[in-house]
């Protein structure tokens, strides 16, 4: 985008995720920004998102760090797509120096508590090409950040609390502003209109998170979360589930084992489902002992 004066309002980098380039994330960007932001939206190459996450972030932080130089009074806005996302809280997290430059931060459907797809092709997390690491927990990078920068996390349902690839719950973090959109797929996140006006409503507002709130459904969800093996999932199953335990405010904790034994938990409230998740094989013996103790803590 051209700008009309040599030193340009905002700075506004926008960064495509796994399987992409910038063409989708940079129109999305131009919709949305006014002709006084100079937009930075890196092509990182379409085949080395399939690798590793690491060389990703190193090329954009040597890119940002050049453009900072360039602009060195400008103040910058971040937009990031799925990966695009995660590969920004992981450049931020190497250059605090660079946060308070930082107007606003936006993540579109970006699977900050780690990809249950990813984890589903690197189980172990032994590294298999990027799976490894989009199946990693950022939420204590994204938190951290969140205290000091204005964050706001978007995610949709397209029905079953996911977008299709990433989870609802995925996207969620302490700290950070949310905002939940109705029946946009992943991909569709990078250029669809309707994305348009939580995002400019957000610039025209930037706000810190609020504190987590000290209630029994988020201690059970951060309970839940923090178990060995915890990875975010979507509630298509939680019919098939049985209660094991109900606690107070008509809150309620369900389990159900998949035909490979995967053993999934769902937390709900009223019939809605506040969180659902899963272990893999080499954590059910940890899960069943957790259960126990939460089982126990009902009574």
């Amino acid at each position: 985008m051209q700008v009309n004066d040599s030193q340009p309002e905002f700075l506004l980098f926008a960064q495509h995720g796994w399987a992409d380039n910038s063409r989708r994330i940079g129109q999305l960007a131009e919709a949305a920004a006014d002709s006084q932001t100079l937009i930075i939206a890196p092509s990182l190459g379409w085949l080395k998102t399939f690798v590793r996450i690491s060389p990703l972030v190193k090329e954009l932080e040597q890119i940002a760090a050049q453009t900072l130089q360039d602009y060195p009074q400008t103040p910058i806005k971040i937009l990031g797509h799925s990966m695009g996302g995660l590969l920004w809280l992981e450049v931020l997290n190497r250059n605090p120096q660079w946060w308070s430059r930082v107007h606003s931060f936006i993540l579109l459907g970006s699977p900050v508590g780690g990809s249950n797809m990813a984890r589903l092709i690197d189980p172990l997390g032994i590294g298999i090409g990027t799976a490894g690491d989009l199946g990693k927990n950022r939420r204590h990078l994204a938190s951290k950040i969140a205290q000091s920068i204005p964050l706001l996390s978007i995610a949709s349902d397209t029905g079953m609390g996911t977008d299709g690839l990433v989870t609802v719950e995925n996207t969620k973090f302490d700290y950070g502003n949310w905002q939940l959109v109705s029946g946009i797929i992943h991909s569709a996140m990078r250029y669809d209109t309707q994305m348009i006006p939580p995002i400019q409503e957000f610039w025209a507002n930037p706000r810190l998170g609020d504190s987590p709130e000290p209630s029994l459904p988020n201690h059970l969800i951060q309970r839940l979360r923090s178990l060995p093996g915890m990875t975010d999932t979507d509630y298509r199953d939680l019919p098939r589930s049985q209660i094991i335990a109900r606690f107070a405010q008509d809150i309620t904790l369900h389990t159900w084992k998949n035909s490979w034994g995967v053993r999934h938990v769902y937390l709900c409230q009223q019939q809605h489902c506040l969180y659902a998740g899963y272990v893999g094989l080499l954590h059910n013996q940890s899960l069943q002992q957790a259960l126990e103790e939460i089982q126990k803590d009902a009574l």
